[in-house]
């Protein structure tokens, strides 16, 4: 399981020109799925997105959580993490999980991190084509593999 975690000021998705999605304050997360990830990939990585400490105390130190500064997170659903790039100039996406197994797998991790937030998570709209506009806060984004733990 692969996400970019982007602290935003704010975000949204637009499909077929229609607003469907958006936060405040908070994280705007794009995420791929392959088929070998499991209920251990969506723990550790709802856990550690939710711990991550990248908003500002007040010291002006990156030092606070989502959960301290009481922000939002948006998941939206992203094939092209999974892009193999090694040959040629189009890219694969061979390792990107087939529908029937991430589709579960994202809501699943959408579950997971309503549950370690204490409170709803904004979505995309899974295999739609989405317009996903964000005003990146820092700019902070940080790239997470769970099979990369280390």
């Amino acid at each position: 399981m692969r996400a970019v975690i982007q602290r935003v000021q704010h975000a949204s998705v637009t499909i077929e020109g229609v607003e469907t999605s958006s936060i405040g304050q908070g994280y705007l997360v794009l995420l791929g799925c392959e088929n070998a990830d499991t209920q251990e990939d969506i723990d550790w990585l709802s856990h550690k997105i939710t711990g991550l400490r990248v908003f500002d105390d007040e010291a002006g130190v990156m030092n606070r959580s989502i959960m301290d500064v009481g922000g939002e997170v948006l998941v939206v659903s992203q094939f092209t993490l999974w892009a193999s790039y090694k040959k040629g100039n189009r890219p694969s996406y061979l390792r990107a999980g087939s529908h029937e197994v991430t589709i579960p797998l994202y809501e699943a991790f959408v579950k997971a991190m309503e549950q370690e937030l204490g409170k709803p998570v904004k979505t995309g709209q899974f295999g739609a084509y989405m317009k996903v506009e964000l005003l990146n806060d820092g700019p902070v984004t940080i790239c997470m593999d769970t099979k990369n733990k280390e």
